[in-house]
């Protein structure tokens, strides 16, 4: 892995140790922040990370901040199922499919829309729940 790599997920574990554990309390008190809960796809350990989501029909969007190959996600697809929490709400997840970024920007609020259009994010994915 080159240089690009070791600091990338230098800055992934600086974020885990210090951004997660008060984004989780926010997310387990049902502010700000959903919860989603997905199982390690080598440990079988129950995972609980706090994610931005944006609620749609059918599901919610989830925008990769941090791309496609971040642990949380990787997990998810290949169970292709997860729990989602939202203001203490879960909701099964049964899918995940890819959005367009223009699609995926819509369904968050403007504030977030223009930030999200500043940042030049373009992985969306949309998180399917059970009917």
């Amino acid at each position: 892995m080159g240089r690009d790599g070791r600091t990338r997920r230098r800055l992934l574990r600086l974020l885990g140790r210090t951004l997660n554990p008060w984004t989780l309390r926010a997310a387990r008190a049902g502010r700000a922040f959903a919860l989603v809960r997905h199982v390690g796809r080598r440990s079988g350990r129950t995972y609980e990370t706090p994610l931005v989501l944006a609620p749609v029909a059918g599901g919610f969007v989830a925008e990769l901040t941090y791309g496609p190959r971040v642990d949380w996600y990787r997990n998810v697809v290949a169970a292709g199922r997860c729990v989602v929490v939202v203001r203490g709400v879960e909701h099964a997840v049964v899918g995940v499919e890819p959005l367009a970024a223009d699609v995926g920007r819509a369904a968050f609020g403007p504030a977030a829309r223009l930030v999200l259009r500043l940042l030049r994010r373009r992985e969306f994915r949309l998180l399917r729940v059970a009917a």
